[in-house]
């Protein structure tokens, strides 16, 4: 088996003191490193989160609504989001835990002012209902990955839409659970749950260094 390990927005704004801080995010950086060390990676990708300034995913840009209300966009439900990872600021560079030497591609999500974009392989809805590939499954095909291991955050919105994205583009997806952290923990279990039902496999990085 031919794996890609997916590194999903390991970004500073992120991490505790960030723009979007995540509980714990910083507690992944040292078993990522050693992942992205492990030669049973065929390839290693990265999302980064760009956002232009005026995107429609930020609260700022809605006067009406605070950070993390809901709104419907294009018929879908829609967070709205404190500033983070606006485009060339320090919260949005790719965190100086990973070795960008390994690093094969760097997808960047959320660059349309219009759209939010969660998963490596395709943005959210766009006003024509449609989700436009970000080209990394085709970019995967070419390199003859048939498993894909996602890691990173945050767990219960960028990292479980790739899983979900990878299984539907039939790459055999894992998510290695110990290496992420959630927005709301809260929901984890029902997390598992979705993912598992929808053919993600949940593993921890211990297990999965010791497979070689």
């Amino acid at each position: 088996m031919r794996k890609a390990l997916v590194l999903v927005d390991v970004q500073p704004d992120f991490m505790p003191g960030g723009g979007l801080a995540v509980a714990g995010a910083d507690e992944i950086l040292v078993g990522i490193a050693t992942l992205m060390a492990d030669p049973q990676f065929h390839t290693v990708v990265a999302t980064q989160d760009w956002h232009p300034a005026g995107h429609i995913s930020l609260a700022r840009n809605h006067p009406d609504h605070q950070p993390f209300d809901v709104i419907e966009l294009y018929g879908h439900e829609q967070t709205l989001w404190p500033d983070h990872c606006i485009q060339d600021s320090e919260g949005a560079v790719l965190h100086p835990a990973l070795a960008s030497a390994s690093i094969d591609m760097i997808v960047r999500k959320g660059t349309d002012p219009a759209v939010d974009s969660y998963s490596a392989f395709r943005n959210n809805f766009d006003e024509h209902g449609n989700r436009p590939s970000t080209g990394l499954a085709g970019y995967l095909n070419d390199r003859s990955v048939d498993s894909v291991f996602v890691c990173g955050l945050a767990r219960d919105y960028c990292v479980a839409w790739t899983a979900l994205d990878a299984v539907s583009a039939e790459f055999d997806t894992s998510v290695i659970w110990d290496l992420t952290r959630s927005v709301d923990p809260s929901g984890d279990s029902a997390l598992e749950a979705q993912l598992t039902a929808n053919g993600v496999h949940i593993v921890q990085s211990d297990l999965l260094l010791a497979l070689h």
